[in-house]
């Protein structure tokens, strides 16, 4: 059965019982993905079922050439669409999501994304665009998420309208600060004054996000509608783990997100230090050894035992010393709970997914690790390794001689530096951008290099055996 508003009531699974007609926009999300989708939207989706917060639907906003595609599928179901939950145990559950009430392709009609942005009813505006797409220094020409709230911000300034609140959901240490010095630093180059106005009255709160995401295959299209019976032209998958922790720090509202299990914090700096330097890191420390060592599926490296006890050792050894206390968790479950979420079998992510993008990646996650690591004198071997996984990952040709594709925006500089350490063993970490000054502190050089060597002479698994029998020290 087709998916949208006409067949709604008609569709064999769960589903939304509210009446979607009567949700207004409260939230305009940039960045409508398969993690919006499985995260954000799901919470709002949550409290609309049992009868909250119906001012608070949200409009997505796509501004990338491939947000076009997302345009159209919502525009033809009506912004409806599955999220599909793989339990470790081989068991699915699916639902409908019905949050996101308004899709708009702002390349195509950016007056009217600034005047949804301008809206008094747009009261947060939220925000999944990668680690990297803060940079403005980057944004190139056109249609971008900073040109479009600056100007929708000078006009509420100059209409007298409550500034919204801003909330990135992106994996960085921060992400709300980041946000806020990226938003009102650009704000102040466009529109002088702007940038001070922003500082003052917009509130940036950070979060901590966290649900595995993997990108939607054919094969998760096909049991939608085999096991479902919904023809969904773009449903979500995810594990059945989801957690965010949000700084309660708006500026104009905010709905109930605490009667649908949101932690609502004051500061959720050791939340996101534990997910940031245990799950995301962890997940870096994986893949580049686990992709050379002829994994393709997350699942299968993570369900190795040599994988899975060089995970716990390096969150165990090197992450959890530079952590900060994490009220109400239990650090010790949280880890055991990681592997064995990276071990579900049904979520099918691929290692080429985590190995995407590293240069984003490694240093927000694992180089702050490295960093406390060496400052206090704490182990730092088996980080120095995973940067040397990613070093011989980037070299772009497996243990086999087949070619990788390094997807990466920095891969023309750093497949060439990766080529060249075969002769100088620290190239690649000498690119100051991403390592800054760690090509210069010995004790790090030592470990990566050792690692390094190692990879090139005897591979991946030897190196990780090698590691974890501690010849290396």
């Amino acid at each position: 059965m087709r998916l949208d508003d006409s067949t709604l009531t008609q569709l064999p699974t769960d589903k939304p019982t509210y009446d979607r007609s009567q949700i207004s926009v409260g939230i305009v999300h940039f960045g409508v993905g398969g993690f919006h989708r499985a995260h954000q939207a799901m919470y709002v989706d949550r409290l609309l079922e049992v009868g909250l917060a119906k001012e608070w639907g949200i409009a997505g906003v796509g501004v990338m050439p491939a947000d076009r595609r997302m345009a159209d599928v919502m525009a033809a179901q009506d912004g409806l669409y599955t999220l599909l939950l793989e339990r470790p145990d081989g068991t699915r559950e699916a639902r409908v999501i019905g949050s996101i009430v308004d899709y708009r392709y702002a390349p195509d009609d950016p007056e009217s994304v600034i005047e949804l942005l301008a809206a008094p009813s747009t009261r947060i505006v939220s925000l999944t665009i990668t680690e990297g797409g803060y940079n403005i220094d980057n944004l190139g020409d056109g249609v971008n998420v900073f040109v479009l709230v600056a100007e929708a911000l000078a006009r509420r300034r100059d209409r007298g309208i409550t500034t919204p609140t801003i909330v990135s959901c992106d994996n960085i240490e921060g992400n709300g600060d980041v946000a806020r010095h990226a938003f009102t630093t650009y704000a102040e180059r466009v529109y002088p004054g702007l940038g001070e106005w922003i500082g003052t009255h917009t509130k940036f709160p950070n979060s901590m996000v966290d649900r595995i995401t993997p990108v939607t295959t054919p094969d998760v299209v096909d049991v939608v509608a085999t096991e479902f019976g919904i023809d969904d032209a773009w449903p979500v998958v995810a594990e059945p783990f989801t957690s965010w922790v949000l700084e309660d720090d708006f500026a104009n509202g905010r709905p109930p997100l605490e009667d649908v299990d949101v932690l609502m914090v004051d500061d959720v700096t050791p939340y996101e230090l534990m997910k940031l330097r245990l799950l995301n890191a962890g997940h870096q420390s994986l893949c580049y050894f686990a992709y050379l060592a002829g994994y393709r599926l997350v699942h299968d490296a993570a369900g190795d035992p040599l994988f899975a006890d060089f995970l716990l050792a390096y969150m165990d050894d090197e992450a959890t010393p530079t952590l900060k206390p994490v009220p109400g968790i239990d650090l010790p479950d949280y880890k055991r709970t990681l592997i064995e979420r990276f071990a579900n079998p049904g979520v099918k992510d691929t290692i080429a997914r985590l190995c995407y993008g590293s240069s984003d990646r490694i240093p927000k996650w694992l180089l702050p690790v490295v960093r406390e690591n060496l400052r206090t004198g704490a182990p730092i071997r088996l980080s120095a390794a995973t940067v040397a996984s990613w070093a011989r990952y980037a070299e772009g040709v497996d243990e086999q001689d087949q070619p990788i594709d390094v997807q990466d925006q920095l891969a023309d500089v750093l497949v060439p530096l990766a080529r060249a350490q075969r002769d100088n063993p620290t190239a690649f970490i000498e690119n100051t951008d991403l390592f800054g000054d760690l090509a210069t502190d010995q004790r790090f050089v030592d470990a990566y290099v050792w690692a390094l060597n190692s990879l090139h002479r005897d591979g991946a698994r030897a190196t990780l055996e090698a590691l974890m029998r501690g010849d290396d020290a």
